[in-house]
């Protein structure tokens, strides 16, 4: 089994991105662009193979890999963004995924970014926020139910996405900021509140068993290692500027290699 982890190459027209809540302040480009590939060197260094796109010098979000699609084991759903200026976006990466899983498409009207897509395992929640409605939440749980995943819909507010708002982080643990978000749909899960003065730290990346989060977090950071998890963080300051977080630079997933023979092995 071979650990793959897509990501886009910064746009130059980064500081030309999508903004909802964030103010818009000026990007450094290069920095931008020496951050992004700090953070797929993480995503190596934890064992993972870095598919790098090349970037997309007339689409500002396009390093932002993980809202064209939703990748489950069995197959990638392409997406239509909230923001019709990104849906260009997904025709390169529909490409890149074939190579890896059957390929479905959301039918409009539904709109979906990836980034309002949480899954725990067999459960899958789908948050219902500006860029993601409730006809795409249909379109997804039909899709999945096939799959015998279990498909539940998550009301946000004033965050961007689902995954802005909450996290999983393993051990049965979600790294949470419930004013944005109905936390009562994660009764599950041990519930970790992010520090009051460091909202967007609810956004996390879990890798093996490793949780990645910027580095602009400390406080989030002392309260996930005072619980035992092991934290390693990255600076991601100029793309957080675009509201960026740690799981909107990548698509993770599993790939089976099959040899000549046809027979499946693990790398």
């Amino acid at each position: 089994m071979e650990l793959i982890a897509i990501t886009r190459e910064v746009s130059t027209s980064v500081n030309n991105c999508q903004l909802s809540f964030h103010a818009r302040e000026p990007i450094d480009v290069a920095k931008a662009i020496a951050q992004h590939r700090a953070y797929q060197d993480c995503l190596a260094e934890l064992g993972f193979r870095v598919v790098s796109l090349p970037a997309e010098p007339e689409l500002p979000d396009a390093v932002f890999v993980e809202d064209p699609a939703v990748v489950v084991d069995e197959v990638a759903i392409i997406s239509i963004m909230g923001a019709p200026s990104r849906r260009p976006e997904a025709r390169s990466l529909a490409d890149a995924l074939s190579r890896y899983r059957p390929i479905k498409f959301l039918r409009a009207p539904a709109t979906l970014d990836g980034g309002d897509v949480l899954r725990i395992d067999r459960l899958v929640f789908v948050g219902l926020s500006q860029r993601t409605n409730r006809e795409a939440f249909s379109q997804l749980r039909d899709v999945l139910r096939a799959f015998d995943y279990q498909v539940q819909p998550v009301e946000v507010r004033d965050c961007l996405h689902l995954k802005s708002a909450c996290s999983y982080i393993g051990n049965d643990t979600v790294l949470i900021n419930r004013s944005w978000i109905d936390a009562d749909r994660f009764s599950g899960f041990q519930l970790l509140d992010a520090p009051d003065e460091e909202p967007a730290a609810a956004n996390a990346l879990l890798l093996k068993d490793v949780v990645i989060i910027p580095a602009s977090f400390p406080k989030t950071r002392a309260l996930l290692e005072q619980r035992g998890f092991r934290v390693r963080t990255v600076d991601l300051s100029e793309l957080q500027k675009a509201e960026a977080g740690v799981t909107c630079g990548s698509l993770i997933f599993n790939h089976e290699t099959v040899h000549a023979s046809g027979v499946r092995s693990p790398i």
